[in-house]
């Protein structure tokens, strides 16, 4: 006898069967009501980025444990990992010469272990590394980072050095995921450990999103005016979105793996 599904199991048995434009519209609609939900029970919203750093570095953790206990880094992008290590130093750059606050000891403390990380692919875990996988040309999202960052960057009265970098990390953080997504699209066989991880890359950007958007809407806009004029705010604005939605496909064959039971999630041809 056939055993009877849960109800969470039928309504992401009915999602599947729904045609892409159908599953964007309820994605959307998923995160605006999520949105709703933070702003009525998170009152105080800069938890929601410190929430954001805790999220990242649990994912860095599970990285950490795949390192040491499985003694393989099969399926994780190096890639990512030094663009992850190169906008997190650049920011902490910006952060001790214009606004040194608490965020800049989560960032120190996340690219410590993101070059631990890398210290480890690079040196020890050599062998089990997927080169040929990770085969993302990492110039693809730094040089245009670097071009728009020339083009549109904050007009505050800081160093125009170092408002030039502060554009190219915000712009270099929502691209640098994607070396990541490009080896699993390659593997299409994503083990636990690097979906956890890759799955809280994605909840640690949809808080962060959330943090911006709810800090405009509080503000009624005011917070864009306080990054200057032009076309930067809604750049940093949009660049929060963009980096959240890469990784929004991912996050509901995870999602959807999780509630079959799957141990290892196999991604369908064209996701990510």
């Amino acid at each position: 006898m056939k055993a009877e599904k849960s109800p969470i199991q039928s309504v992401m048995s009915w999602i599947r069967r729904q045609p892409p434009k159908v599953k964007a519209f309820l994605g959307v609609v998923s995160a605006m009501t999520v949105l709703v939900f933070l702003r009525v029970i998170v009152h105080e919203h800069d938890n929601l980025f410190i929430a954001s750093e805790a999220v990242h570095a649990l994912g860095i953790s599970v990285l950490i444990y795949k390192l040491t206990k499985e003694k393989t880094c099969a399926g994780i992008s190096l890639k990512t990992q030094e663009l992850t290590a190169l906008f997190l130093a650049v920011r902490l750059y910006c952060s001790f010469v214009m606004e040194f606050d608490f965020h800049t000891l989560l960032d120190s403390a996340t690219l410590v272990t993101t070059l631990w990380v890398i210290y480890m692919i690079r040196l020890k875990l050599r062998p089990t590394y997927m080169e040929d996988k990770d085969n993302f040309a990492i110039y693809y999202v730094v040089i245009p980072c670097a071009v728009v960052a020339l083009l549109i960057h904050p007009t505050t009265r800081h160093h125009i050095v170092n408002r030039l970098l502060w554009a190219f990390c915000v712009y270099l953080e929502a691209v640098s995921v994607l070396p990541q997504l490009r080896v699993m699209q390659n593997t299409k066989i994503v083990e636990p450990f690097t979906a956890h991880y890759v799955f809280a890359l994605g909840i640690a950007r949809f808080l962060s999103c959330a943090h911006w958007i709810l800090q405009v809407l509080d503000s009624r806009g005011r917070l864009l005016t306080a990054l200057g004029y032009g076309l930067w705010p809604l750049m940093v604005l949009l660049s929060e979105i963009v980096q959240t939605f890469i990784l929004a496909d991912f996050c509901y064959y995870y999602v959807q793996s999780l509630m079959g039971g799957q141990l290892v999630l196999r991604l369908p041809s064209g996701v990510v």
